[in-house]
């Protein structure tokens, strides 16, 4: 069986765990930073947040086309660790798997995210662009009181 490219980022954030939780399991964030395009470029968000629940998310990108991502919850466990398998789509055939531990610092939230079973390379280096711009405005969401 050959190898599957996986993504490795870490990120940290001035706020706590709780917070960084939140943006990643209430709908009502998750349309504020998720997806490439401008804030409020996602039209829908639906979260089940629990062993087995389902994830939907729809975002328009900066070209005009509609993307549509969903998944089901695989680990839960609140304001410390989510695990969820990823599909597109339109490509619903190549799943991934996202985990993502939220680590309490002395300054905030160390986010260790991890994404693995990419169907190759060039899905794992297009997800790597889209997740860091993604990140950059969870940043400026988690900044908002």
């Amino acid at each position: 069986m050959r190898e599957r490219p996986e993504l490795r980022l870490e990120r940290h954030f001035p706020v706590p765990p709780e917070k960084v939780w939140r943006a990643w399991t209430d709908p009502q964030a998750l349309v504020h930073w998720f997806g490439t395009g401008e804030p409020g470029s996602v039209t829908h968000a639906e979260t089940d947040v629990r062993m087995g629940g389902y994830f939907r998310i729809e975002f328009v990108t900066p070209d005009g086309e509609l993307h549509s991502v969903s998944g089901f919850y695989l680990d839960v466990v609140p304001h410390r660790r989510l695990q969820f398998s990823w599909a597109w789509r339109s490509t619903p055939e190549r799943e991934s798997l996202v985990t993502i531990d939220f680590v309490k610092t002395p300054t905030g939230t160390r986010m260790n995210f991890v994404h693995t079973q990419f169907f190759d390379q060039a899905a794992r280096d297009g997800h790597e662009g889209g997740w860091t711009l993604s990140f950059e405005k969870l940043a400026h969401h988690l900044q908002q009181p």
